[in-house]
């Protein structure tokens, strides 16, 4: 996969050496040498676009089947949902008064809520990955080996909270994670001489619970790149190799 050759990076090439010519000419000869590129190393740049396409949307649609399972957040330690930062100082002040199963309940609710919201972003992910340009496929394959997820966040991010957060405050009323938390945190509020809180649990909820959508699709996208087995198709073993 590292024998393609960006667009870019032929032009910059072509322009050390003909300087003098327009960047239409640069494009067409680089064009041509990115095709001579693709014949040698086995695979076209369409092949190569069209495998990023397949393996990003396999590593979505893993990823966000893993998470929207019961214990999707709350069994996997990466990405299990804990108190908001701003009030951990609540949880461990109740803790320390003997509300361990009541705190226990808020963290619990709160992962339950991200696991019912995790698979609205499945066709969120889809649209992000048929809109990338050839252009964008290559400069995936030049990154990293999460480079395609670092893409997919830049694309969707905004997509996924407007999508998430209804989704999650519904969840948080259905599995009683509204009503934990309004219990811990009034239980809170009531003690003498300290400082109130009530973080906004919605919002918090939603950007944790899509933090840990991203680690799940990173990791499946490594594992296209990195395990032969993973790769499911005649054109991901083409392009991936395998």
């Amino acid at each position: 996969m590292n024998k393609v050759i960006t667009l870019s990076a032929i032009i910059i090439a072509l322009a050390s050496n003909v300087s003098a010519q327009s960047l239409k000419d640069l494009k067409k000869q680089a064009e041509q040498k990115l095709q001579q590129t693709a014949k040698t190393s086995g695979f076209t740049e369409e092949e190569a676009g069209k495998a990023l396409k397949e393996a990003l949307s396999k590593g979505a649609t893993k990823g966000t089947e893993l998470v929207s399972k019961t214990d999707g957040y709350f069994g996997n330690t990466k990405i299990k949902i804990p108190f908001p930062p701003d009030a951990k100082k609540v949880e461990d002040k109740l803790r320390s008064l003997g509300l361990n199963k009541e705190c226990d309940d808020v963290i619990l609710s709160l992962n339950r809520a991200a696991e019912d919201a995790g698979s609205a972003a499945k066709d969120i992910f889809i649209r992000a990955i048929s809109e990338m340009t050839i252009t964008d496929a290559i400069n995936i394959v030049k990154g990293g080996e999460n480079a395609g997820t670092e893409y997919l966040k830049s694309k969707t991010r905004a997509a996924l909270v407007e999508a998430f957060k209804p989704i999650i405050k519904t969840s948080l009323d259905k599995v009683g994670a509204t009503k934990n938390w309004e219990f811990v945190i009034t239980r809170y509020n009531k003690i003498p001489l300290i400082e109130k809180v009530n973080p906004d649990l919605v919002q918090f909820a939603t950007e944790r619970a899509i933090d840990g959508l991203f680690v799940k699709v990173a990791e499946e996208e490594l594992l296209i790149r990195k395990d032969p087995i993973a790769r499911t198709s005649e054109l991901l073993k083409k392009v991936f190799g395998g």
